[in-house]
């Protein structure tokens, strides 16, 4: 049935991009609720071209391509958004053409590239600048990359587009830098919300790659007759929504208070608080905290934690060795732990690579002197419960670094369809937990849209309309003594790891 048109309904595209997976969603506006129906889901699978790493651009956006005929066999849109992860890029040349495949922020090529950095530009200026958590994966680091190792390339390319950026320029033909993208670079003046020429220079990357900074709820223009004719599609509206989904996924959270505590928790773990401005001070260079941008003009000061990316990479691991298992069987099976002896640090350096995840989890905890966990059962306990002891320690950190005590935290995205890790993170951090939605990241994109069209306004109005739109589960935390035991037992295992 078509609902395009209507004067009281409205029929939006969310197109979610994150790093091992993609959708595209369509929800129905009625002016009280957003009704999500899932059009097209598909894997987003890295490949390897020689020792390069790559994402799959080309398949990608076919995929974005099969989700909006979808949409035109169901009566078509109003307008599309599209969200992705933060840090990667595609280059572009002077006649509008993708130089090569965007390559992944797990490839070798930024190993080495932060004590370059550090060499030209001194470390503690680089963060009172850009407010970013120093990660070898930003962008800054893979640029400097390029200059070092193919600068012929970095030479053609007349501007860089972050990964949303670089959807949104082929659909619309018109190329724009989205704020939350940017401000995930480690090359934005987190203060003034624009370049930051010093740290550009600093680094000798050329200028003009660097498009003027556009503001999330744009309207981009419509999409290209050339992807219409194609499709047999009606024209709709391409929004420059949050491009970096954690922008998406924070202005979803169903909450009414001002201080609060997200966990943004997919692949990685984006776990920290909304602010009004940066906080870019001793604490926060000690902790090395990222202030990143949000919707509205916000501040996300969050740290990144390594996420499920440990389970999803045991999971497929165990597939390799001949052996099935679904998340929710996992879950289960972990829950069956009654105590749980070994911990890891999930940031540790050895479980960034894919891989063997479960080896290496063995070998960490008999390197650590622990139990070493044998069964799968006992491998998801201890990524489960170190999990939540490492967003203990972030919220510590949060804290200090804000002044302010945080009464819950809110944990959003596919983290929140693991009953196990939801009730971990409760008792872990001794703060009810309030869970969902788990389309938080579609949500936000599909709410930033309305903002944009002018059918809602602003932060409070976007929160209210996701409330009532999804049901929220609450975890109360348990056993205090037993987990601030457990706690101490954590950060002295982390501590050895960090010497």
């Amino acid at each position: 049935m078509d609902m395009v048109g209507k004067t009281n309904e409205k029929k939006l595209l969310a197109a979610d991009f994150g790093a091992s997976g993609g959708r595209v969603m369509a929800g129905l506006y009625d002016g009280n609720k957003i009704r999500l129906s899932q059009l097209h889901r598909f894997s987003n699978d890295p490949v390897f071209l020689g020792d390069t790493m790559h994402w799959d651009f080309l398949r990608l956006f076919h995929e974005l391509k099969t989700g909006l005929k979808k949409a035109g066999l169901e009566g078509g849109a109003d307008s599309i958004g599209v969200d992705t992860w933060g840090v990667d890029f595609g280059l572009i040349d002077a006649q509008g053409c993708l130089l090569e495949n965007p390559v992944h922020y797990r490839d070798a090529r930024t190993e080495g590239m932060l004590e370059e950095a550090f060499k030209c530009f001194p470390k503690d200026r680089f963060y009172e600048l850009t407010g970013n958590q120093f990660m070898e994966i930003n962008t800054a680091f893979q640029l400097l990359s390029l200059k070092k190792k193919r600068p012929a390339l970095l030479e053609r390319a007349d501007k860089m587009l972050m990964m949303s950026d670089l959807f949104n320029y082929y659909l619309s033909g018109n190329a724009c830098c989205e704020y939350t993208m940017a401000s995930t670079t480690q090359l934005l003046n987190a203060e003034k919300k624009t370049w930051s020429k010093e740290v550009i220079d600093a680094l000798g990357l050329p200028e003009k790659i660097f498009l003027p900074v556009t503001m999330p709820g744009t309207d981009l223009g419509l999409l290209q007759n050339s992807i219409c004719r194609e499709l047999d599609l009606k024209p709709l509206h391409v929004m420059a929504v949050a491009g970096h989904d954690t922008g998406c996924a924070l202005a979803a959270v169903p909450t009414k208070q001002k201080d609060f505590i997200f966990v943004s928790c997919g692949t990685w773990s984006l776990f920290g608080t909304e602010l009004d401005s940066p906080v870019i001070n001793e604490k926060s260079v000690y902790y090395n905290v990222a202030n990143e941008g949000g919707f509205a003009g916000k501040i996300s000061f969050l740290k990144n934690i390594i996420g499920l990316w440990l389970i999803q990479e045991s999971k497929r691991q165990w597939t390799r060795e001949g052996k099935e298992f679904g998340f929710g069987e996992l879950d289960e099976m972990a829950s069956g732990i009654e105590k749980n002896r070994s911990f890891v640090d999930p940031d540790d350096a050895v479980f960034v690579p894919a891989g063997d995840v479960p080896g290496r989890i063995r070998e960490y905890c008999l390197n650590s002197g622990q139990p070493v966990p044998e069964t799968t059962a006992q491998i998801v306990r201890c990524i489960q419960e170190s999990l939540a002891l490492k967003y203990r320690v972030a919220l510590e950190e949060i804290e200090e670094c804000t002044g302010k005590n945080y009464e819950a935290i809110h944990i959003v995205g596919g983290g929140t369809q693991s009953r196990l890790l939801c009730q971990l993170v409760a008792n872990a951090c001794k703060r009810p937990v309030y869970a969902g939605p788990v389309e938080a990241t579609a949500y936000g994109n599909l709410a930033i849209q309305l903002s944009a069209s002018g059918e809602i306004s602003g932060l409070d109005e976007i929160r209210s309309l996701i409330s009532a739109s999804e049901d929220i589960m609450v975890y109360e935390p348990h056993n205090n003594d037993l987990w601030d035991e457990k706690y101490d037992v954590f950060c002295k295992i982390i501590a050895k790891g960090d010497r």
